[in-house]
């Protein structure tokens, strides 16, 4: 079995249990792998064409993460989207998001800007193309992602990035009662604008109703 290094943006290799823990965390986040479907370590190893050690790593990791659960005599389960988790999960980002927002505008380096700034594109061309609503969301994921890095706060880009996966697990869930998806996709042209343009207060401002109207948009769809 070949097994080869991905390469971040910056050109860092990355390490194959990191490459199994990005790989399976979006399948996870994205509900490719169903709530409550069994894990199998064996055929994750072979679909990622890595060894059985880095995904047992990657597991680990996800365990902690709350998107699976381990249970004596059982095995390894994605975890249930529970919508109950909503209120939760959203009175942790409407306090961090705008936290973030705020600091990526102060710190973003030339390199955050430039990513923003692609992603800013790639928002404006979805919004002129009919996309599905899989790929809005790998679009969501990216964005909230580059926002979190440009804060160059680990903790706080670690913190966020497990809590907006666990919000895109309801939203997944809940995404063919979504009457404006791209809406809520778009919202963050703005956002990439104020952080690219180094306005701290507009970016929070910004983020906290992006955040707001997530959950709005979600409790209504129920």
């Amino acid at each position: 079995m070949q097994q080869m290094a991905t390469e971040q943006p910056g050109g860092e290799e990355l390490s194959l249990a990191e490459r199994a823990y990005r790989a399976v965390r979006d399948r996870l986040v994205m509900l490719e792998i169903r709530p409550g479907a069994p894990i199998n370590e064996d055929q994750l190893a072979q679909s990622l064409g890595v060894g059985r050690t880095p995904v047992r790593e990657a597991l680990k990791r996800l365990q902690y993460e709350r998107l699976i659960a381990t249970y004596p005599r059982r095995g390894t389960f994605a975890t249930d989207v529970n919508i109950t988790d909503l209120a939760h999960i959203s009175e942790v980002r409407q306090e961090l998001e705008p936290l973030a927002a705020a600091q990526a505008a102060r710190r973003a380096t030339a390199a955050d800007r430039a990513t923003l700034t692609d992603l800013l594109r790639e928002l404006q061309s979805a919004g002129s193309r009919q996309q599905d609503a899989a790929e809005l969301m790998h679009l969501d994921l990216q964005v909230h992602r580059a926002i979190y890095a440009a804060t160059h706060n680990p903790y706080l880009e670690d913190t966020l990035v497990r809590h907006d996966n666990l919000a895109t697990r309801i939203w997944c869930l809940f995404v063919d009662r979504l009457t404006d998806m791209a809406g809520h996709i778009e919202e963050h042209g703005p956002l990439i604008e104020a952080i690219v343009a180094g306005d701290p207060d507009k970016a929070a401002r910004l983020a906290r109703s992006h955040v707001e109207g997530f959950e709005q948009a979600i409790r209504a769809a129920i």
